[in-house]
């Protein structure tokens, strides 16, 4: 028996306080009910929001100021642009707010507050970049500037106090606990032949609407009740925008190759590239199925997205999603793809969020003739945010006429990350496999993953070297990067009963 002096046991507490302190600090209740995932105080991380909503209501006033319906388009887009991602950013920051006043409710969240909180906090950080992306070139930018890098300083150091925690295995998941504004009968919707539609798009006339806008216009908005909309066989060319109010609609076709979004927008005509995409979506919960996305512009146009998606727990399932350069903006939150076909060229798949697409087919064009074809450019930006793209079973491969080379993935921000697992690949894949953006920018902060893929274009022996790089060889540091943890999917996508696998294990459900 070892018996230590009253000092020496004092020492031995008053570390052991010190050492527990941000666990303490992480699980603290304060004036609010239930545990919260922070390490600072709940009321700190409350207060701290409300300062950014209140940078963020200053911007607001600044770009209000300006007639959005001016004689130059180019700026009155980007500022009404810029308005839409401030708003989206208020209300991320009410959800992260409210989140953190009731950590037991849900009706914001998955259930997994840590996940909730990073992803919504991540969308912040990076929605005033993207506004300051469409304002370069104009006097508006520096109006604006100040202020964001004050928003993006605090929502930085928000982010940081908050503990990454994979807790789908902890919580309730699966149908014990859906987000509740998940109706329980949206299970079947996208394994079901048949689906009753709230309304008909048709451009015959045979249905209530003849243009799908029309039919979004009327779909409620905040709506917990699924709300869905067929969309008849036909080409629809308009341009479509699903904003942040229209929650929980389901969108669905007669088949990838019968039901096509059209338009050809792109930003050599002037259009910046965020405002580009033929079919656009922010309202939360968004679904679709048997149905495709396309821009036209062709690959003279340069930047002209087919689909932008800034929806979080978002679906798209047997989508096609055709164009030329960025065709698809995952632009921030959560997001799956699954069984989708997605066609391009340069930075075919790029954004900020963090999506995992599963057995989608991803195919590379010939572009313009001195063009490097890359199937991703990931952006994020900052070390703490959970961002990324994740590839699993899928199919990257190129169209017969392809000449032009064609590589994985480019980092568009420091922290790049993408990962393929699982994948077939083609030798339209150059051995090297990765892209440089500009020299050695992001060579070492990024992190780009190989894991089990096949074909010939899958060999690593001749692949890039530098520190981001990883061929990655043990299921542990794989994980991660599937559905249950990369994007909780277990605690949110059963209630939409897409098919997926949860794991490194093929289902064959």
């Amino acid at each position: 028996m070892v018996l230590y002096s009253t000092k020496t046991l004092f020492k031995f507490i008053f570390f052991f306080l010190i050492l527990s302190l941000p666990y303490f600090t992480a699980y603290a209740s304060n004036k609010f009910n239930g545990p919260v995932l922070l390490k600072t105080s709940p009321i700190q991380f409350v207060n701290s929001a409300k300062k950014v909503i209140t940078n963020l209501q200053q911007v607001t006033a600044i770009l209000s100021r300006f007639n959005v319906n001016a004689a130059h388009p180019r700026v009155s887009n980007a500022i009404s642009d810029c308005l839409d991602l401030v708003d989206l950013s208020m209300e991320n920051l009410h959800w992260s707010i409210s989140a953190i006043q009731n950590p037991n409710g849900n009706d914001n969240s998955t259930g997994n507050l840590s996940s909730d909180l990073r992803t919504w906090l991540s969308a912040v950080l990076v929605n005033p970049d993207t506004c300051i992306e469409g304002l370069q070139g104009t006097n508006v930018k520096g109006l604006v500037y100040t202020d964001f890098d004050r928003v993006k300083s605090v929502v930085k150091n928000l982010l940081d106090e908050v503990i990454p925690v994979n807790d789908h295995v902890t919580t309730a998941i699966g149908s014990d606990r859906f987000p509740s504004w998940i109706e329980d009968n949206d299970i079947n919707l996208l394994r079901a032949k048949k689906v009753k539609a709230d309304a008909v798009v048709a451009a015959d006339g045979s249905g209530d609407y003849r243009r799908v806008m029309d039919a979004i216009s009327a779909a409620p908005e905040n709506s917990k009740k699924r709300y869905v909309i067929r969309v008849k066989k036909g080409v629809y060319i308009e341009n479509v925008v699903i904003d942040k109010k229209k929650w929980n609609i389901m969108m669905f076709g007669d088949g990838m190759h019968a039901t096509v979004i059209s338009g050809n927008r792109n930003s050599k005509d002037g259009t910046k590239t965020f405002g580009t995409a033929t079919f656009a979506v922010m309202g939360r919960g968004f679904i679709a199925r048997d149905i495709s996305f396309m821009n036209t512009a062709g690959p003279e146009k340069h930047q002209a997205v087919a689909l932008k998606s800034s929806s979080d727990l978002s679906v798209f399932y047997r989508c096609g999603i055709f164009g030329y350069q960025d065709s698809l903006y995952a632009h921030n939150m959560r997001q799956f793809y699954r069984e989708c076909k997605i066609t391009g060229t340069v930075d075919i798949i790029f954004g900020y969020a963090t999506a995992v697409f599963q057995k989608c087919q991803i195919i590379a064009r010939q572009g313009n003739p001195d063009q490097k074809n890359t199937i991703t450019a990931h952006g994020r930006k900052y070390p703490r945010q959970p961002t990324g793209f994740s590839f699993q079973f899928c199919n990257i491969s190129a169209e017969p006429d392809l000449i032009s080379p064609t590589y994985l993935g480019r980092p568009w921000e420091k922290y790049s990350r993408t990962i393929f697992m699982q994948s077939y690949m083609s030798d339209a894949i150059r051995p090297e496999g990765w892209l440089e953006w500009n020299k050695s920018f992001a060579l070492r902060t990024l992190y780009y993953g190989e894991y089990k893929n096949y074909g010939p274009g899958s060999l690593v022996t001749n692949r890039v070297k530098w520190p981001g790089y990883h061929v990655l060889k043990n299921s542990k540091d794989v994980i991660k990067y599937t559905v249950a943890q990369f994007i909780d999917g277990d605690s949110w996508l059963p209630a939409t009963g897409v098919t997926y696998d949860s794991g490194l294990t093929v289902n064959n459900i």
